[in-house]
């Protein structure tokens, strides 16, 4: 997912803090400080050994036998290959903390010394290099370090931890897996849901956070375009997909320009458009490929039936037979807008600033990316959800990127390498104080 509005939206703040101290030391701090060397370790582990969506085995296994040793009650293949670890630690509210494990079929050319060199073949059957091009390593390891830091202060907090590690995030299915699994009937409900996204448009170590819709409904729509092909010299004789499918394209950018609200944000993308083999004959097909995104259940819904609407009526008027119309397929790798309940959020925003000082910690806005973690609180909208923001730039790049518009790497990109340390460090800090916020023992 790119976060460009999120980076233009902070690039005029400076940004000058110590990653080695918090506004104030305390146990926490200290515990994830003294734990960082392992962490970083196990960090680059999982770096150079990823595995492609619902492939997640050995990353599971290798967790999994962490969360036993701190005494967590393990239950593996959840949903596929997703890990629940609970702890019970007397009377109190359930809080649930996610990491997703999926690298992704990226080719890394990061230069790092730890550098994945593994290659897989996805479920598509494409060969490929495997990268955690998205930073699900960094949120893998805070996860093991937030595990330790919580069960080394038992004394400090009351309640049970869900502790959750979920496949296939990439494909918009992991969580949706896990729930049909029996997330929410084989173990505690949560009351609270907790995770965190590694930031390509932050300052390395950077909080940011936002209240309601913070991420996309994510649409992938395949729409065929049928026609009678024929030879190229003789147009008058076919009935030519390519310019119909061309129509279809130009008025799909009227959904969002003419239909929708200007100030409901949303997005109609003909990603790929494929037609025909050769100079001089005419298909009989055309294939184009949407990405829609959207916040609202509503305007999802506009914008899909609006899609439906434009193809069948650039058909009619193209004077298509009804056995020639479009055909609209809307694939089932849907993932909902992710929705962080706004007085949770802001509660757990001042309590990222009393630790981390008001420079690093911003309100940042919604973006068109999308995130399935926005299926745990869909599930049960009494749970109090929030997923934040842990930026990843490094200061210098940031730096220059403001001073002369250098591009910086985007999640996806094969040249995504966050600032780990800074990433690990304050994202394991801040999730633990925010547990033990929520599950203080008085």
């Amino acid at each position: 997912m790119k976060l460009r509005r999120l980076y233009l939206a902070v690039a005029a703040i400076p940004f000058t803090f110590s990653l080695s101290l918090s506004a104030h030391a305390d146990s926490v701090s200290e515990k994830v400080s003294s734990d960082m060397p392992k962490l970083m370790a196990l960090y680059k582990d999982l770096h150079a050994h990823p595995e492609l969506s619902g492939f997640e085995v050995n990353t599971a296994a290798k967790l999994a036998k962490r969360a036993k040793a701190l005494g967590f009650d393990v239950t593996e293949n959840v949903g596929g290959t997703g890990v629940v670890a609970v702890l019970k630690n007397g009377p109190g509210p359930v809080v649930m903390i996610r990491a997703d494990m999926d690298g992704l079929p990226v080719v890394e050319q990061t230069g790092l010394p730890f550098a994945s060199k593994v290659r897989a073949t996805t479920e598509d059957g494409i060969e490929s290099g495997v990268m955690h091009a998205c930073g699900h390593d960094t949120h893998m390891t805070s996860w093991v370090g937030t595990a330790q830091a919580l069960t080394s202060m038992k004394d400090k907090w009351s309640g049970t931890l869900v502790m959750i590690l979920q496949p296939a995030e990439e494909r918009g299915k992991g969580a949706r897996d896990m729930l049909a699994d029996g997330l929410y009937e084989r173990f505690p409900k949560p009351d609270y849901a907790l995770a965190f996204h590694d930031a390509a448009g932050l300052p390395a170590g950077t909080i940011g956070y936002t209240p309601e819709f913070a991420l996309a409904n994510v649409d992938s729509v395949d729409v065929i375009v049928k026609g009678a092909g024929g030879h190229g010299a003789y147009p008058h004789t076919t009935k030519d997909p390519i310019v119909l499918a061309s129509r279809i394209v130009s008025a799909l950018q009227t959904l969002v320009s003419r239909e929708l609200d200007p100030q409901d944000s949303a997005v109609v993308t003909v990603g790929s458009f494929h037609a025909g083999a050769k100079h001089n004959i005419i298909s009989d097909k055309a294939t184009m490929l949407l990405t829609v995104r959207s916040y609202s259940d509503e305007t999802r819904q506009a914008l899909l039936d609006g899609i439906a609407r434009i193809a069948k009526g650039e058909a009619i008027a193209a004077g298509m037979p009804e056995a020639l119309m479009p055909e609209v397929n809307i694939k089932d790798e849907y993932t909902p807008a992710t929705y962080n309940t706004p007085e949770f959020t802001h509660k757990m925003a001042k309590v990222f600033t009393q630790r981390f000082g008001e420079k690093r910690v911003v309100q940042t806005p919604a973006v068109m990316g999308g995130e399935d973690f926005s299926r745990f609180y869909r599930a049960d909208k009494n749970i109090q959800s929030l997923i934040f923001w842990v930026g990843g730039v490094e200061q210098g790049d940031w730096d220059k990127a403001k001073e002369d518009g250098t591009s910086l790497p985007s999640l996806h990109s094969p040249y995504w390498a966050p600032e780990a340390d800074a990433v690990i460090t304050t994202a394991t800090e801040a999730l633990t104080a925010v547990a033990l916020n929520i599950m203080h023992k008085n």
